[in-house]
């Protein structure tokens, strides 16, 4: 009989400090008028633990549903936050590529498989913010969805940091 451990669940919260997660739903809120803190507040964990998943695959074909989307633009937005939060995932920068507005693109194999990568790395995944645009009932400013750029391409560019002068490769 073979056993195996549980799974840890990791909380997509705990990757920032509790005010600078206050601070990050306050954004996705202010460009949102009308929404809840809770909805304000799930979308804000779900786009963390999208960086997250995409700094630890950074060779995966993954992208964020448009409501994710939404949080990854308030992380953004916090830019001195951003940079030290993918420093500390990746040694990089997990770089956003955008794409203008239009739900034509969406690929409900694309949602599946970054759902499932990111529930493999460890992250709870809330699938009401992963529903597709006609399933959706969370209105958000961006409306679009992130497509790979051709075969085994994907939006999430992981940009490493140079070492210094003098260090030896690890």
């Amino acid at each position: 009989m073979t056993t195996s451990a549980p799974m840890i669940v990791k909380d997509p919260r705990a990757l920032l400090e509790p005010e600078q997660f206050a601070d990050v739903r306050a954004t996705v809120l202010d460009a949102n008028p009308g929404m809840t803190e809770d909805i304000a507040g799930r979308i804000t964990a779900q786009a963390l633990a999208f960086v997250a998943t995409a700094a630890a695959h950074p060779g995966a074909s993954i992208a964020p549903s448009p409501v994710v989307d939404e949080g990854w633009h308030a992380l953004v937005l916090h830019t001195q936050l951003y940079a030290e939060l993918c420093e500390r995932l990746c040694n990089g920068f997990v770089h956003h590529v955008p794409e203008r507005p239009d739900g034509s693109e969406y690929d409900p194999d694309l949602t599946t498989r970054t759902m499932l990568t990111m529930a493999s790395a460890g992250y709870p995944v809330d699938v009401e913010l992963w529903r597709g645009p006609d399933q959706s009932t969370i209105t958000v400013g961006a409306l679009t969805w992130h497509t790979p750029n051709g075969p085994n391409c994907t939006p999430i560019i992981i940009t490493p940091k140079p070492k210094p002068k003098g260090m030896a490769p690890e």
